[in-house]
């Protein structure tokens, strides 16, 4: 095994202590991933509870679950759970218990998808700040939220936080990037509401603020509250890095305990690579940058980056420089499951990153944008990867592009073929 710097290896596996107290065994965190493998009353399956069982043998410090909806009317895709209310208590404490078997933490990813609402999945109307449609192929315009459900949806993820509480799980992570509904009230491009929900960048703000009041007003203060905001939207015009940076320092002393920075919305895919240079993308962290300019306004609140590590040394120099306390893996922990031991066993000195691409280029060339279809069908074939490990398997490498065509379509049926949230 090859001899490691001493520090660098020892900051990977050092504890991390929480501002509620909570204590992470080490510095690698499993980032949340849409598994859809909620049942067809959007409970928590068998198969999701197996996949972290699975995953919590792998050595993360931190597992933060996909996509749990706040209201079960509002899904991103078939397959979400959704936590309303305590009718599947045991259910979600079977899954909380799987996902701490081996000393990992657990928390659930708390989200709304307004405008990115499946109207198939959810059967309702999708919903927004304001009625403004997603800039995709077959979307419409969403139903533009007024002030008494802004206040119901804010209590929504308050109960299901509770709820998660209640169940064994060790806190919640609010999902605020990617264009959700929270990430939707931050941006100016689909916020333009002239009330004190929008307007100026503290108004659009308020919203988010008030989901982290009313959750902590309703849990424990040992309970884990996290959150995963953007950097930026990527867009023009939209939610800029400055106007994150003015958040993130609202977020220092706003009683939170991880904040996670991604980037990018189902427009603008930052997240999944397709938005960076390739200077970033060779140093691996898509992110890491703004992390840094984050790090001071961040206070005593740790940051946890995710998005591009593939290697151990680009990992451990991000937590050994200071530029973040937590690293993310997400779509490596599809194919590797014990990506987190490997990393800290020194056993692998990079994880695999597979890149899934449609085959007849020529012919799909003709008719749509290949790069779009290849980003769909990446997310889709690691998804095939999680229901694999929930039924019990092991991940599979060399499955074939068309084969996750057949899935996917099993799975969604038509809608399949339109472009969906995958990553969380």
């Amino acid at each position: 095994m090859p001899q490691q710097t001493p520090d660098r290896q020892s900051e990977l596996n050092s504890p991390l202590t929480l501002p509620c107290g909570q204590v992470l065994p080490n510095r690698i965190m499993k980032a949340a991933l849409s598994e859809a493998l909620g049942d067809p009353g959007h409970r928590p399956s068998d198969r999701l509870e197996t996949l972290y069982r699975r995953w919590a043998s792998g050595g993360f410090g931190l597992l933060v679950t996909g996509n749990v909806m706040v209201d079960r009317g509002q899904l991103g895709e078939p397959g979400n759970v959704a936590v309303e209310d305590r009718r599947d208590l045991a259910r979600l404490r079977r899954w909380a218990d799987a996902g701490q078997g081996h000393g990992s933490r657990i928390w659930m990813q708390i989200n709304h998808p307004g405008r990115q609402a499946n109207p198939l999945a959810g059967r309702s109307r999708p919903v927004a700040p304001s009625p403004v449609a997603l800039k995709i192929p077959g979307a419409s315009a969403p139903q533009e939220l007024d002030e008494a459900q802004i206040e119901e949806i804010i209590g929504r993820f308050a109960e299901t936080a509770a709820v998660a509480e209640a169940a064994g799980f060790d806190g919640v992570q609010i999902h605020a990037a990617h264009g959700y509904l929270i990430a939707q009230f931050l941006s100016p491009l689909s916020n333009l509401r002239s009330d004190d929900w929008g307007g100026d960048a503290e108004r659009r703000s308020r919203f988010l603020f008030a989901v982290i009041r009313a959750i902590r007003a309703n849990v424990a203060p040992e309970f884990a509250v996290g959150i995963k905001l953007n950097s930026a939207d990527f867009q023009r015009g939209g939610f800029s890095e400055q106007e994150s940076l003015q958040v993130l320092a609202r977020l220092a002393e706003a009683n939170i305990d991880l904040i996670e920075i991604s980037g990018g919305s189902y427009e603008a895919p930052a997240m999944m690579g397709q938005a960076k240079a390739q200077s970033t993308l060779d140093r691996e962290a898509y992110f890491l940058e703004y992390a840094k300019a984050a790090r001071s306004l961040a206070g005593a609140v740790p940051l946890a980056v995710t998005g591009g590590f593939r290697s151990r040394a680009a990992m451990a120099e991000a937590v050994s420089s200071g530029a973040c306390d937590v690293v993310g893996l997400g779509r490596p922990t599809a194919t590797a499951p014990d990506a987190a031991d490997l990393v800290l066993a020194g056993a692998k000195e990079k994880l695999a990153a597979p890149r899934i691409r449609a085959g007849l280029r020529p012919v799909l060339g003709r008719v749509t944008d290949v790069k779009t279809i290849d980003g769909f069908l990446d997310l889709q074939w690691h998804t095939d990867q999680l229901h694999r490990i929930g039924a019990g398997k092991n991940p599979d490498l060399s499955r074939p592009w068309w084969k996750t065509v057949g899935s996917m379509l099993n799975r969604n049926g038509v809608e399949a073929l339109r472009p969906k949230r995958r990553s969380g």
